[in-house]
């Protein structure tokens, strides 16, 4: 028995006839059928620049051949469109595209830093507003190349997929004339019938999952289909994220809320802090529910280099469904949301929010509430403001607004030892510290106002006699006079604590999940298996004796295509081994013949 592999030579010839062997087609085309394509990838045809003959006189001639015209380009364009090229090259526009949507601030994420950017921008603010990089997911170039990716990918897996469909339902095609041209090899004689070869080569390539039949005196075998259904899987994959995406774009909703230990929140608009949603998104779109913030509970490593990281970070609450659902207990913690229905209830942050009591100069009270301060660092070091909007009245009896500049630090490193800012984000030495202003908040005007941040524009501090300004730090318990009898600010003993909840409603997520991991298993599929077919030809010689010929060809060269072939041909040379030479036969046979002395011990052979 001998094997050989062709076309394994690093001098590779560049002439047509090689180049047609290296596919497994020769030059005088004896493959046949053979070598025909092993791949369902549309064949790139020559587009003439002309689609028909000259223009015949008269209106109707020149309907005609415009008619021909319009025609052949459209068809142009499609088979352009439709290429894999032309879809890869739109795959890498469309990455492209999606840069400027991650560094500069996008309206629909933060409509603030826009207004930034362009303030600080004249020129190029206006340039990227015109060229729509202030909205990328949403401009026309953007959809654009998202929809012509779409119908380059449906175009391209169409035709395709009934092409394989017609592969899967045929047979392998039979043998090529002269299997010794094709790429892996083997030839061997044997003294078994040809039709006993034939079965049990048949037999042992159905054993290793080939599709195979016998068809005239060989028998043809194909595998690796999985690689084509892997490709388009892959493809099909692309075009499930797409549409994917595009739904949760166009139906997506996202809202974020601050609640304080003891409040509540009910899912529509008006109760968001803020709120964005795709095009097509509608209020009747919100899954109906509420929850109330029962308690929240952060713990935090005391030592060692991980000091001040959050060992628990979780919000207890209680939720229904339905304006009439029952109330449950859940606990939300960083990564771990609430699902009710197609929202998800994430926990994004957390903060302080002291208690604070405002009395007039009579004494009584004209504000008591928890006030949520912004963190500004890891310790929660935090700042806000206090407003007294409405009920105060000043010694002399006017009406006026209060507001209050605050600053909280949950552990105060003590007087004297360097600013105020926080050494642990745990309640271990509560501060706040406050100055104070009088007049009017600007609330009154209908411009929306950051609850955080105080005008002062039309106010004025309050000062002492002295013309000094009037702050302090306080401890829980502790209260700050205001001048001329304006009243006092009580730093209450209860201070609680707020978390920020995102929900989110993004219909098709788990779609765009599910393409995802198909579309990474179809392209493992398409890269790692080989589609290869093997021919087994088995057929009396001239001298009567019975010539096995093995071949394969493969997709694409490779060196396990030899070595399968090389498996196969063992394991149907077992069943038909090699007939010995006549010339050997009767060596072996001949009574005359000395018989074998066996080599003395330690002698030379």
């Amino acid at each position: 028995m001998s094997t050989t592999d062709t076309d394994t030579g690093t001098g590779r010839t560049k002439d047509p006839a090689t180049a047609k062997r290296h596919i497994g087609v020769s030059a005088d085309g004896e493959l046949g059928e053979a070598g025909s394509q092993l791949s369902t990838a549309p064949v790139d045809t020559a587009v003439p620049g002309s689609f028909g003959g000259s223009r015949a006189p008269g209106a109707l001639g020149w309907l005609t051949w415009t008619g021909r015209e319009v025609v052949g380009w459209a068809r142009w364009f499609w088979r352009q469109l439709t290429s894999m090229r032309v879809a890869l090259i739109l795959l890498f526009l469309l990455s492209l595209g999606a840069i400027p949507g991650s560094l500069i601030p996008q309206s629909g994420t933060d409509a603030q830093k826009v207004a930034d950017f362009k303030d600080a921008h004249s020129v190029l603010g206006t340039v990227y507003d015109k060229l729509g990089l202030f909205h990328v997911y949403s401009s026309v170039w953007f959809s654009a190349i998202y929809i012509l990716l779409f119908v380059s990918l449906i175009g391209c897996i169409v035709p395709r997929t009934w092409q394989f469909v017609g592969q899967l339902r045929g047979r392998p095609p039979g043998a090529p004339k002269r299997l010794n041209r094709l790429p892996a090899y083997a030839t061997w004689r044997t003294a078994a019938e040809p039709e006993q070869v034939r079965e049990a080569a048949l037999k042992i390539l159905k054993q290793r999952r080939f599709r195979a039949h016998i068809e005239k005196d060989a028998v043809a075998a194909e595998k690796g289909y999985l690689r084509e259904t892997g490709n388009l899987l892959f493809h099909i994959a692309l075009i499930v994220m797409l549409v994917a995406f595009a739904w949760g774009q166009l139906f997506k909703s996202e809202g974020n809320k601050l609640i304080v230990e003891g409040g509540g929140f009910s899912n529509t608009i008006s109760q968001y802090d803020d709120f964005k949603s795709g095009n097509l998104f509608s209020t009747d779109d919100l899954t109906p529910f509420s929850f109330n913030l029962k308690k929240f509970t952060g713990t935090y490593e005391r030592t060692g280099p991980n000091k001040g990281t959050p060992r628990t970070y979780q919000a207890d609450i209680t939720y229904s469904i339905g304006a009439y659902g029952k109330r449950k207990k859940t606990t939300v913690k960083v990564n771990e949301p609430l699902r009710i229905g197609d929202s998800k209830v994430y926990l994004t942050a957390h903060g302080y929010a002291p208690v604070v009591t405002v009395r007039d100069g009579k004494g009584n009270v004209v504000y008591h509430d928890a006030v949520p301060m912004l963190p500004l660092d890891p310790n929660v070091t935090s700042q806000g403001a206090i407003k007294v909007m409405d009920g105060y009245k000043n010694a002399q009896g006017t009406s006026e607004q209060l507001g209050f500049s605050a600053f909280f630090v949950p552990t105060f490193a003590g007087a004297g030892k360097g600013d105020m800012f926080s050494q642990f984000p745990a309640l271990d030495f509560p501060v706040l510290a406050l100055s104070g202003f009088h007049g009017s908040l600007g609330v009154d005007a209908g411009i929306p106002q950051n609850v955080y941040q105080l005008d002062t524009s039309k106010m004025k501090q309050f000062k002492d006699a002295k013309g000094n300004i009037v702050k302090a730090r306080l401890l829980p318990g502790e209260t700050m006079k205001l001048p001329n009898g304006a009243g006092s600010i009580t730093f209450d003993k209860g201070i609680k604590e707020w978390a920020n909840f995102q929900v989110t409603q993004q219909p098709g997520s788990d779609w765009a999940l599910i393409g995802a991991f198909t579309a990474i298993f179809g392209l493992a599929g398409s890269l790692f298996i080989q589609r290869r077919r093997v021919w087994v030809r088995a057929a009396t010689g001239a001298d009567g004796v019975t010539v096995v010929e093995m071949a394969g060809l493969g997709r694409s060269e490779s060196a396990k295509l030899p070595e399968e072939l090389g498996d196969l041909a063992a394991l149907v040379h077992d069943q038909a081994p090699t007939k010995p030479d006549t010339d050997e036969a009767a060596v072996e046979t001949d009574p005359d013949a000395e018989p074998s002395v066996p080599a003395a011990e330690g002698a030379e052979k």
